[in-house]
């Protein structure tokens, strides 16, 4: 073996990506994460949401926030923040009232950050989204009160 192969192997920390992680995911696996997302939103804005839905619709916009950092979208951050705030609203009603319902004004934002997650889904290569997931699992244990950032 030559010495130049030996050097480029010797600073590298990363094993290759797969074909598979270099792929989107499977339709099958994106189908079902995006129905999952869909009958949340669907039953969040009809008043029969819950905790877990809800916490489904802003793992969506977290994921698709992060996947657009990635270079995966174009959606304005502002759109974002306005999900965020609608959940953050439906989460401290709940705890009133009881009642698990989406601010309808922020229905339309929700449906178009599900439209660009469906998307991402359904392109991003899968190593992308297992980053963002990774992403998603560092903020949730850490003590940042938002990973969306409007530009200033």
């Amino acid at each position: 073996m030559s010495s130049k192969r030996n050097k480029s192997l010797v600073g590298r920390t990363r094993k290759p990506l797969t074909k598979a992680l270099l792929l989107p995911m499977d339709r099958a696996s994106a189908r079902e994460r995006s129905l999952s997302c869909h009958l949340a939103l669907m039953a969040c804005r009809d008043g029969h949401g819950n905790g877990h839905l809800v916490n489904e619709l802003m793992r969506a916009v977290y994921l698709g926030w992060y996947l657009q950092r990635a270079g995966y979208g174009h959606q304005p951050a502002e759109q974002f923040k306005i999900t965020e705030c609608a959940v953050e609203t439906t989460l401290a009603c709940a705890h009133e009232t009881g009642e698990w319902r989406l601010a309808p004004e922020a229905i339309s934002d929700f449906e178009a950050l599900l439209a660009l997650y469906d998307a991402q889904l359904e392109s991003v290569p899968l190593h992308k989204v297992l980053e963002a997931e990774s992403r998603l699992r560092a903020f949730l244990a850490g003590t940042a009160n938002s990973p969306i950032s409007l530009p200033t």
